[in-house]
C-alpha cells in the first residue's frame, strides 16, 4: 500500500506459537480463547510480520523474525516456521543487500533473531548494508538479562551488527529519518519501542508488544511477559487514543489474520477494532 510519499508492505516472517495465558495475563481463557482459539498444548498462533518501507531514498526494515538458526528443542516447544529475513524480504520483492535501515523493536529472538544467519562456520548479516538501530537500555538489558528473559536473547545473533558497525544505539524518542520516528514504550521490556509512520496521507503506528495482536486493543489484555504491565496499560490507554483520535492505521506484528487496522473509542471507555485494512 502507499501512504503519502511510503510505499508499505508486510513481510510475512514466518510463524510460532506461545502459550495463550501467558499472551494474555489475567484475563481468563474462557474470553481470550474467543478470538485466539488454543491448541492441545494451549498454544495460540503467532505472526512473525516484519514491516518494509521505502521512500525518499530509503528502504527501512523493522523487526526481523526469529531466524531459521533455532535449536530443535526451541523450535518444536515453539513450533518455528520460518525461512529466514532474507528469503521472506525476496519473496516480498525487497532486495535485503539494498536495505539502508533497519530498527529493533526489542531483542527477544522473535523479534531480532532474523536480523543475522548461520552460513556454514560463519555468522552473517541478512542486511550487510543496513543501519541497525536499537534503544540503548534494551541492548544493555539484552546484555546482562535476568532470569525473567534471559531465554529471549540470542546475542551471538546480534553482535555481528556491533561489530560491523552498524549499530546505532538510541537513547529515547527519535525521528530517524523524515517521516519516521521510534517512541520508546517500556512496558513490554526496558527499551522497547514502537515506530510511527507519519505521512501528510495518515499515520501507521508498528506497535510491536505494545500491542501485538489484533485482540490486545482490550485495556486489559496485557501479556504476562510484561516487565511493568501496569505501565504497558498506560502506553496503551495514551497510544490507542491518540490512534482513535487521529485515525491512525495499527500494524499487528504477530495478529495470524489481521495485519493491519484503525481502532476506535467504545462507550465503555475503552477501545475495540475499526476497519480491517488489507496491506497487499
Amino acid at each position: 500500500m502507499r501512504l503519502g510519499s511510503f510505499e508499505i508492505r508486510a513481510v510475512d516472517a514466518g510463524s510460532f506459537r506461545l502459550d495463550g495465558g501467558a499472551m494474555f495475563g489475567v484475563v481468563p481463557k474462557v474470553l481470550w480463547s474467543r478470538t485466539n482459539p488454543s491448541d492441545g498444548d494451549n498454544r495460540i498462533a503467532m505472526a512473525m510480520r516484519c514491516l518494509y518501507l521505502e521512500g525518499g531514498g530509503r528502504r527501512l526494515v523493522v523487526d526481523g523474525g526469529s531466524g531459521p538458526d533455532l535449536g530443535e528443542k526451541m523450535r518444536r516447544n515453539y513450533a518455528i516456521e520460518t525461512r529466514g529475513l532474507r528469503a521472506s524480504l525476496a519473496a516480498a520483492s525487497v532486495d535485503p543487500d539494498a536495505v539502508t535501515d533497519a530498527v529493533a523493536t526489542h531483542l527477544h529472538f522473535d523479534h531480532a533473531g532474523g536480523f543475522c544467519y548461520r552460513d556454514g562456520g560463519s555468522i552473517r548479516l541478512s542486511m550487510p548494508g543496513a543501519v541497525h538501530r536499537v534503544q540503548r537500555r534494551q541492548w544493555e538489558a539484552a546484555l546482562r538479562p535476568n532470569e525473567k528473559d534471559r531465554a529471549s536473547f540470542f546475542m551471538e545473533h546480534l553482535l555481528p551488527i556491533e561489530r560491523a558497525g552498524l549499530l546505532e544505539l538510541v537513547d529515547g524518542e527519535k525521528e530517524i529519518f523524515p517521516g519516521v520516528t521510534l517512541l520508546p514504550t517500556e512496558g513490554h521490556t526496558p527499551g522497547h519501542q514502537v515506530v510511527l509512520v507519519s505521512t501528510s496521507a495518515g499515520k501507521l503506528l508498528y506497535c510491536a508488544d505494545l500491542v501485538p495482536l489484533a485482540s490486545h486493543v482490550n485495556l486489559p489484555y496485557i501479556m504476562a511477559y510484561d516487565h511493568f504491565p501496569l505501565r504497558t496499560l498506560e502506553e496503551k490507554k495514551r497510544l490507542l487514543g491518540r490512534a482513535a483520535d487521529e485515525g491512525w492505521i495499527l500494524f499487528f506484528e504477530h495478529d495470524p489474520e489481521i495485519a493491519a487496522a484503525t481502532v476506535r473509542r467504545t462507550d465503555e471507555g475503552g477501545f475495540a477494532l475499526g476497519d480491517v485494512l488489507d496491506l497487499s
